[in-house]
């Protein structure tokens, strides 16, 4: 690499850096002021607070790390422009793409570290930062579902429980249905079923069994009834926060059993997914257009260049929440709902790349 590149290539990574460091603990400084009244009204350990924005560190740097990107990109370059920098590189016979280069490759070290974070270690901060919330800031709020809970087990088997409780590993009237060929075959009710971890085994109470014959039924019940079954009762109602949880290759085989129990939560997991392939690749999209933005030296100066970036920075996350929700809560394709963004922002990012260069 020459001297150009490893210059711009240090402003690049050091200012998004000086980025992170500087709006962090004025994240962390604003969530403690809003939810300290609650922390103290629950007693929490010091400890469990200090490990809660630790992991709020990771989440809130994985989430907004694009606005980060984008503000950091268009500082340093409009500060190279107001120095007459840019200027230099181009006359010295630089091309407008050999200039883009450096951060082109900054954008890939960066894309590369968030696909890292947003598979491995965002997941693991995720769940430590909503169950706390959950447990100490949220309050007798429930995190899943838990009342009226029907689930598709397999292609064969039905389950519905009408009250769920997690923390016992309990659900009451409890029925299972088992079809064959669209017939069903029998059906199972309980008064409440109760899952055993040391053994994997079920209780059930009040066990009444009826098997569909060709001319009567079969009808077994007991007070009492020591089980087995092919699911796990607590994977029967995930918390609403578990695809935020888990790493790529697990969230992708959790979609997957979710989609054969006839979930209809897909979306919701399926946006988490693939944002975590998006998020990486708009590194690329930001950068360009925080270049073609920034690199031309204006009257108005730094502070226009900030001005515009921070609009489109929040143009950008507003349209990433937005189509988010939309297919969260509704049919619309993920796919469609995650890629939009980078899609319209790719656009745009060609237009004024083509402006910048002339």
């Amino acid at each position: 690499m020459k001297i150009l590149d490893w210059y711009i290539l240090k402003r690049y990574l050091g200012t998004f850096t000086m980025m992170l460091v500087l709006f962090i603990p004025i994240g962390i400084t604003v969530n403690l002021a809003e939810k300290i009244d609650k922390i103290l009204a629950n007693e929490v350990p010091f400890v469990e607070v200090a490990i809660y924005y630790l992991n709020f560190t990771i989440y809130f740097a994985n989430l907004l790390f694009p606005l980060f990107l984008f503000l950091s990109v268009i500082w340093f370059t409009s500060k190279l422009a107001n120095n007459t920098e840019v200027v230099a590189f181009l006359s010295s016979g630089v091309s407008f793409y050999r200039f883009l280069r450096p951060y082109i490759i900054g954008a890939s070290i960066v894309c590369i570290g968030a696909y890292i974070m947003g598979t491995y270690l965002a997941p693991s901060a995720s769940k430590g930062f909503n169950e706390f919330t959950y447990e100490y800031l949220k309050h007798g709020k429930k995190d899943r579902e838990t009342s009226n809970v029907y689930r598709q087990i397999n292609d064969n088997d039905y389950i519905y429980v009408s009250r769920f409780n997690p923390l016992r590993n309990m659900g009451s009237n409890f029925t299972l249905e088992h079809f064959e060929d669209d017939v069903l075959k029998y059906k199972i009710h309980a008064r409440s079923i109760l899952y055993n971890p040391e053994d994997t085994t079920y209780t059930l109470n009040a066990y009444k069994k009826r098997i569909v014959g060709k001319e009567e039924d079969i009808l077994q019940s007991k007070s009492k009834l020591d089980t087995t079954f092919t699911f796990d009762l607590e994977d029967l109602t995930p918390v609403e926060y578990i695809a935020e949880t888990l790493t790529t290759p697990a969230l992708r085989n959790f979609i997957e059993k979710e989609r054969a129990r006839g979930s209809s939560n897909i979306n919701r997991y399926e946006v988490v997914l693939h944002k975590r392939y998006s998020l990486p690749v708009s590194a690329y999209i930001l950068t360009i257009i925080a270049v073609a933005v920034s690199a031309m030296k204006r009257r108005g100066g730094m502070g226009i260049n900030l001005a515009f970036g921070i609009s489109l920075a929040f143009i950008f996350i507003f349209f990433d929440k937005v189509f988010g929700t939309i297919s969260e809560q509704s049919s619309f394709s993920p796919i469609v709902a995650v890629w939009l963004p980078n899609i319209l922002f790719g656009i745009l990012a060609v237009i004024l790349l083509n402006r910048a260069k002339r």
